[in-house]
């Protein structure tokens, strides 16, 4: 039976790498900084990252290590930027240390907001990078790190998520906000025009593309990009939404923090991941919506 460490069990990615791990019968120790397992893993390990004592607790004599801790968000104070940079650049510096020589590989989730958004223009792997935010500057740091190291490594650039196949609540981030509004029939607010367009991935594509690639060999030390079956306005998502619970959508003015982070159209090109994995897409947002 193939064995694996998972870092940021409890958060949403995490979680469900964890539910795909369990599926496919790959055993996995689900570790994260909280004191308790979200969902009640009963070899669940308290593990900071941050500090090499508790990673020196688990066997890395495992085949893969799931490193989903860190933080996310845009803040840009400069305590905020240490702690970011603790956690997600020395975080993962500290389990790479801990994974040299065991001959395992490591699976990294990065960010559409490595990319410099083109309109209505897919992006490529290789295409122009520029991080606006610490956590987008420690995705590439750490992408680099990765790319660098002697540890066998895949990194997959992830846009917007969504779904959820473990509780009540419906999505996370974008999808989640536009549909928390609606269920409280307050109508959606979007900034600007909400021409902007994102590729929006079902977090069950992303996670069975993600296993998928352990297996092929040839993944192996190289970046991907995961696409799905939409590439969406934000507006077009908010109609949808909107239709759905009988509510409207609002346009508000762009706020200057926001608008100087914003990074444009992230449209994911993923010619490169599926000429090499035996995966297609299984879910599509528009029918999701309709669903739920």
């Amino acid at each position: 039976m193939k064995k694996a460490i998972l870092f940021g069990a409890n958060g949403y990615l995490g979680r469900h790498i964890a539910y795909f791990l369990k599926q496919q019968q790959i055993e996995f120790i689900p570790t994260d900084i909280a004191e308790n397992s979200i969902d009640d893993y009963a070899n669940y390990q308290k593990i900071d990252v941050t500090q090499k004592t508790d990673l020196q607790q688990l066997d890395f004599d495992v085949d893969y290590v799931f490193s989903f801790a860190g933080l996310t968000g845009t803040g840009s104070l400069l305590e905020v930027v240490e702690r970011f940079t603790k956690v997600n650049e020395r975080g993962l510096a500290n389990i790479l240390e801990c994974c040299d020589g065991y001959g395992l590989r490591l699976i990294f989730p990065s960010t559409r907001l490595v990319y410099k958004g083109i309109e209505n223009t897919t992006l490529k792997e290789d295409s122009e990078k520029e991080a606006k935010t610490i956590y987008a500057k420690n995705k590439l740091v750490c992408e680099d790190m990765l790319m660098n190291s002697n540890v066998e490594s895949t990194v997959f650039r992830i846009c917007v998520p969504y779904g959820n196949l473990i509780d009540k609540e419906y999505s996370y981030g974008t999808i989640g906000f536009f549909i928390n509004k609606a269920l409280k029939g307050e109508n959606i607010t979007i900034y600007g025009d909400g021409s902007l367009k994102r590729t929006f991935t079902h977090v069950s594509d992303i996670a069975q593309t993600i296993l998928s690639s352990l297996e092929i060999k040839t993944t192996i030390n190289d970046v991907y990009n995961i696409g799905s079956n939409d590439a969406l306005s934000l507006l077009e998502v908010a109609n949808l939404v909107a239709l759905k619970y009988g509510v409207d959508v609002e346009f508000v003015d762009w706020p200057e923090e926001a608008l100087k982070i914003e990074s444009g159209d992230t449209i994911f090109d993923d010619e490169k991941l599926l000429n090499t994995i035996d995966y297609r897409y299984k879910h599509s947002l528009t029918e999701w919506i309709t669903e739920i």
